[in-house]
């Protein structure tokens, strides 16, 4: 069955490069309204799911692409098991091709890693129509050139994801969410502060001036932890899900969301209302109807960078340096030559 569905993708690709046409890739669609690719024919990966591998004991699962989210988690939930990485959903129909395809990564990024620092291997369908695997399902690589992490945010430019294999983590006995009070413009200094302490920190934001710090791990070291730097239990746990998952009240504005990347400790001045700090500092969600060309040279100078991740018409993407794009045309030329999947996104045509 699996073979079967693989040669009817395998040819859907061959017949798309015959006819000198471009491919759409979907799966869920729970990330479609933020960007989807001008292109001639649907590839549509949904009904491509279902778990292949999965070993507790060797802290790896293997699956389809189009395998939904909530079976992944499902799975490793029932083995008292978790992705690290914390990847958000953005809807019921989210798939671990998705989730691999845009390389989002939850609160605990910092702290337990991005999607690719977890993909352990992955099989695809490159631009000629060719079935490649890369990788495994250890931490090992020898080849020189890591296949598996470039798929990781490349949002399918590259090649169509038939299969993943991601490492899983044990799920903490326990996690607890302090509250601090803290105005903004000390927000990036204390929370570099609270990550370099010899605590189990797991996830650290700031909103509402507040900081908000999770712990997670033994219930004996999150107690001393907590008395050891104080803050206010907040049983607020549902706040990470809601950052992640963009249902909190910061996110419903209609104006223009702004994802800027910059190094934790830098102060940026924004009104504390336009603001919500994740990952410690190293990552801005800012509405603002600034120029793009502002806020983007704004994040430069400060060593970051910023791109438009939610607007009316939808726009995401960074524009990439002159030479990064020269990067990611080659990546383009090498894996998918007639520019067939996705055209448009990463910045290249």
């Amino acid at each position: 069955m699996d073979g079967d569905l693989t040669e009817k993708l395998k040819a859907t690709a061959k017949q798309t490069l015959v006819k000198k046409q471009t491919l759409r890739i979907v799966g869920g669609g729970s990330k479609i309204s933020l960007q989807t690719a001008n292109a001639d024919v649907e590839l549509d990966l949904f009904g491509h799911s279902g778990v292949i591998s999965y070993e507790p004991s060797e802290l790896y699962i293997t699956a389809r692409a189009g395998t939904p989210m909530a079976e992944i988690e499902a799975s490793l939930a029932g083995h008292n098991q978790m992705l690290a990485c914390e990847p958000p959903h953005f809807g019921e129909t989210a798939t671990l091709g998705g989730v691999v395809a845009c390389g989002f990564s939850g609160s605990r990024r910092p702290f337990g890693g991005a999607v690719r620092d977890h993909i352990l291997g992955v099989k695809i369908i490159n631009g000629a129509g060719e079935v490649l695997q890369f990788g495994g399902q250890v931490m090992k690589n020898v080849a020189g050139f890591d296949v598996s992490r470039l798929m990781v945010g490349a949002r399918g430019t590259l090649g169509v994801l038939l299969e993943i294999s991601i490492k899983v983590m044990p799920r903490p006995e326990l996690e607890e969410t302090l509250l601090f009070e803290c105005p903004l413009a000390d927000a990036p200094k204390r929370m570099s502060e609270l990550a370099r302490r010899s605590i189990p920190v797991s996830a650290l934001a700031w909103a509402e001036d507040h900081i908000f710090l999770r712990l997670s791990g033994t219930a004996a070291a999150i107690n001393a932890a907590h008395v050891q730097i104080g803050g206010e239990a907040s049983g607020s746990e549902n706040f990470w899900e809601s950052v992640g998952e963009q249902t909190h009240p910061f996110f419903a504005r209609n104006t223009p969301l702004w994802r800027l990347s910059l190094p934790p400790t830098v102060f940026l001045d924004m009104p504390e209302e336009e603001v919500l700090m994740d990952w410690g500092g190293g990552l801005r969600w800012w509405h603002t109807d600034k120029p793009a060309a502002e806020i983007e040279a704004l994040a430069s100078e400060h060593g970051g960078y910023a791109y438009l991740f939610r607007n009316a018409p939808p726009a995401i993407g960074a524009t990439p340096s002159a030479g990064l794009l020269a990067i990611h045309r080659h990546l383009k030329k090498s894996f998918d030559p007639h520019g067939i999947f996705n055209p448009g996104l990463m910045g290249i045509s």
